[in-house]
């Protein structure tokens, strides 16, 4: 099994939707996926993504979005301090770094930036939910790797439309890395393509491969 990872294209955040340049990215995203041999499209409930989803739906002719609620994108910030910069946790990964801290730490939910932030109560929900979402599609977390527990060894393709941070916490819990090493790791551009692909094997017990990250260059020539 292959699962594309898509980032909405340009938005308004204000009315959750793309703009005229989301418009352009997600049209030139849709091209680009043909290629990918996509069977089934998902998406965040949130506008920005149904929209760009929209958009590869048409030049595919797969009708269904199915809507995961769960990849929806991640709040920062704390009560009374919702988007605050001073929670930012791509900002925060950069700041602890220029620190020498481990990003990789297993204690990292304990740095500041982090601690008691939206940002990771919401990336560790996304992590809880993907692997519940995985097992509905029979592919089983055992420890830190996946079983297989398909019938048949069958390829199948699955898009899924959401947003940077969600993309970072679906990419955390599946890689076994961390949320500020994923977020440090991966500025995703609008539309940026990442592919996953899963051991199609019955019985196996492996992790995912990471074949694509921030895939972008059908962005090129959109203005």
């Amino acid at each position: 099994m292959r699962i594309i990872l898509i980032r909405h294209g340009n938005p308004n955040y204000e009315k959750d939707c793309l703009t005229e340049l989301g418009h352009k990215q997600a049209a030139a995203a849709a091209q680009r996926l043909m290629h990918e041999g996509i069977n089934e499209i998902y998406s965040s409930p949130q506008g920005r993504a149904v929209q760009t989803a929209e958009y590869f739906s048409k030049a595919s002719g797969i009708k269904d979005i199915h809507i995961l609620d769960f990849i929806r994108e991640i709040r920062y910030g704390r009560e009374g301090e919702l988007y605050d910069d001073k929670w930012h946790p791509w900002k925060g990964a950069d700041e602890l770094m220029l620190e020498g801290k481990n990003l990789q730490s297993n204690n990292w939910r304990d740095y500041p930036v982090y601690k008691g932030n939206f940002a990771t109560i919401d990336a560790d929900k996304i992590g809880e939910e993907t692997d519940k979402w995985l097992a509905s599609l029979e592919y089983v977390r055992e420890g830190l790797y996946y079983r297989n527990r398909r019938s048949d060894d069958q390829q199948r393709t699955l898009a899924i439309f959401c947003h940077g941070g969600a993309s970072s916490a679906f990419l955390a819990r599946t890689l076994n890395q961390t949320f500020p090493y994923m977020c440090a790791l991966c500025h995703f551009s609008h539309t940026g393509i990442s592919v996953l692909r899963f051991d199609k094997t019955p019985g196996s017990l492996a992790m995912p491969v990471l074949e694509l990250l921030n895939d972008d260059r059908h962005l090129r020539d959109v203005e």
